[in-house]
């Protein structure tokens, strides 16, 4: 049987998209499939008590970690830029995540979203810029907007986000590989070192 990763994410958060671009690699070196689990990210930090990086109090603090930032992207090999829009409520964002995991389009939709927001810096809190991302991706916008309105959608990030804080997340990326939580891109290193002895 297959080995399985289960990839918590949100688009608005940075580290995520680091992880987003690293971790198929790692899931093909061991055979492995990637769940993707889009979840609300601020019901994360609501839940659990915890704040975005961008939120920290230190200014020197926030400095170095942009200057972390740029050096894991540099030494995972992907490129990133900055969003003069970050950070944005990703409510919206997220829920379409959902939806186009139920229409059967999130393939599409996931990989026109990341760049679209790490590479091209564009406001995907408006949902004008979003329907036009949605729209070069080859989806009709309208339907995929309608559908996030849903209830299913709805029903199913709540609980994709209500399941990742049962399961101890506290933040994002957030990956398991069965039990086992890794949390953050820096920690794809144990990730990979746990599917080589799963394999």
């Amino acid at each position: 049987m297959s080995l399985r990763i289960e990839f918590f994410f949100d688009y608005g958060s940075p580290y995520s998209y680091l992880a987003n671009g690293v971790l198929p690699g790692i899931a093909e070196r061991h055979g492995a499939q990637i769940a993707y689990r889009p979840f609300l990210l601020g019901g994360v930090f609501k839940a659990t008590g915890n704040q975005s990086p961008a939120m920290e109090p230190i200014e020197a603090k926030r400095r170095y970690g942009a200057v972390t930032m740029k050096r894991w992207a540099e030494r995972y090999g992907i490129e990133m830029g900055g969003n003069p829009h970050f950070p944005i409520n990703t409510l919206a964002l997220m829920r379409m995540a959902s939806a186009a995991q139920l229409r059967g389009e999130f393939e599409a939709f996931h990989a026109a979203v990341y760049p679209a927001f790490w590479i091209e810096g564009l406001d995907l809190g408006d949902p004008s810029v979003v329907a036009t991302v949605v729209s070069n991706a080859g989806l009709d916008p309208e339907a995929l907007a309608n559908a996030a309105s849903a209830d299913d959608a709805k029903a199913a990030l709540r609980a994709t986000t209500d399941e990742a804080i049962g399961r101890g997340a506290f933040g994002a990326p957030t990956c398991f590989l069965g039990d086992e939580m890794f949390f953050g891109a820096d920690h794809l290193i144990f990730l990979d070192r746990a599917l080589e002895d799963a394999s």
